[in-house]
């Protein structure tokens, strides 16, 4: 008797393990997303809709090792300080596998330090500070849109070509206005040495007194212009340049010009001509691009913005990222992720061993107003592993203190 409840009871046993491993194997993959969605809505918004349409693709194909993807979102405030409290409710409260996100750089440099500290994968979705992933990169932590040296690098052919000798700069005085001066400023120099800056206006972010900032560029009378100028910043500049006629005659060149995020507000006021970083979505002739805008069109009854293909593409980097290191282990997916390539609505991207950054690329175009709106007709697309620095400066970079 003994022996046959014992083993009716091992019997038991097995069957609960069974049934258990069973529901763990179909627990959700669960992401903890971070971003800044009630600070920058015009960016967030498209931001994820492109993220949620990737996830529902990923989940009616089966998932990712047989389990659904889930993400539970949080908002940063544009605050180093509630990302990571987020974070660290992310991983205790939620139990999410990875950490994903941010969009602002300050923010994005908190939460790598965070995944370093708490050894927990970190994909950054959208910081464009460099030291995401160079100064301050660390083996946790990846970067999927390229950063401000990249941006950058994207426009040097392109201004070269113009043959200008007096250029006039307006950034937002913060790291990245900064950074994407002073890599355009090295990277012009090589090119062009007799090259002049005769201007430099660095206003506060989001603080911008258009007139005086016209008023000082157009007494300097250069021959073009660089500006890394966005958002309400951006807008106001172009209105007040346009007003006063500082763009007439000029050149500009303009990082983050060309997105939809930035040029819809502009409207009828949007600049003509620039040179711009941005995305052409109604032109990008591809098979990816193509079933990437058709599905998103049907489901949101609406164009995508940039953001929309950084949302769109995080998901399915981690998605590929998890099915190669066949597990959310974080040194399974740290190993995984060396080296990855997945397909993204640009084309295929791989994430860099020496850097942990992808090479999904930029594109590089013209802006015109159609309609009464801003737009980006065409662009040329490049490469994202063509904008990076020389192999021995990023070794200095990620091994500094």
């Amino acid at each position: 008797m003994k022996t046959a409840l014992s083993v009716s009871a091992r019997l038991l046993a097995a069957s609960v393990c069974i049934a258990g491993g069973s529901a763990a194997a179909q627990a959700p993959i669960k992401i903890g997303e971070i971003n800044s969605y009630k600070a920058l809505p015009q960016n967030l918004v498209p931001y994820k809709q492109g993220w949620l349409l990737a996830q529902e693709e990923v989940n009616a194909a089966g998932g990712v090792l047989g389990r659904k993807l889930e993400t539970v979102f949080r908002d940063d405030n544009g605050n180093p300080g509630d990302a990571v409290r987020m974070a660290e409710e992310l991983l205790s409260r939620e139990n999410v596998d990875i950490l994903a996100g941010v969009t602002l750089s300050h923010v994005g440099l908190a939460l790598t330090d965070f995944a370093k500290q708490k050894k927990v994968f970190f994909l950054a979705s959208g910081p464009l500070s460099d030291k995401v992933v160079w100064d301050n990169g660390n083996r946790y932590t990846y970067r999927l849109r390229s950063g401000t040296h990249a941006l950058a690098s994207s426009v040097i052919g392109e201004a070269a070509k113009l043959g200008k000798k007096r250029w006039a700069v307006v950034y937002p005085n913060y790291e990245y206005g900064q950074a994407a001066v002073a890599a355009f400023k090295e990277g012009m120099k090589k090119v062009q040495p007799d090259i002049e800056f005769v201007a430099e206006q660095a206003p506060p972010l989001g603080k911008i007194d258009a007139g005086a900032v016209v008023q000082a560029l157009a007494d300097a009378k250069p021959d073009a212009i660089f500006n890394v100028m966005f958002g309400s910043d951006l807008t106001k500049l172009a209105r007040e340049g346009k007003t006063r006629g500082l763009f007439e005659g000029r050149d500009v060149v303009s990082l983050l010009t060309g997105e939809p995020e930035y040029l819809d507000p502009l409207k009828g006021d949007a600049p003509v001509n620039w040179i711009v970083t941005g995305y052409p979505y109604a032109n990008i002739d591809t098979p990816e691009h193509k079933a990437f805008l058709a599905a998103y069109q049907k489901k949101y009854n609406d164009y995508p913005r940039l953001n929309s293909i950084v949302g769109y593409a995080t998901v399915k980097a981690i998605a590929a990222g998890v099915q190669k290191a066949g597990s959310t282990d974080t040194e399974k997916l740290i190993a995984a992720f060396k080296g990855l390539q997945f397909g993204s609505p640009f084309g295929p991207v791989v994430f860099r061993p020496q850097d942990n950054q992808s090479t999904l690329g930029i594109f590089v175009g013209r802006t015109a107003v159609q309609d009464g709106k801003g737009v980006m007709p065409s662009g040329a697309y490049v490469d994202g592993a063509k904008l990076q620095p020389p192999e021995e400066q990023i070794r200095k970079l990620r091994s500094a203190p």
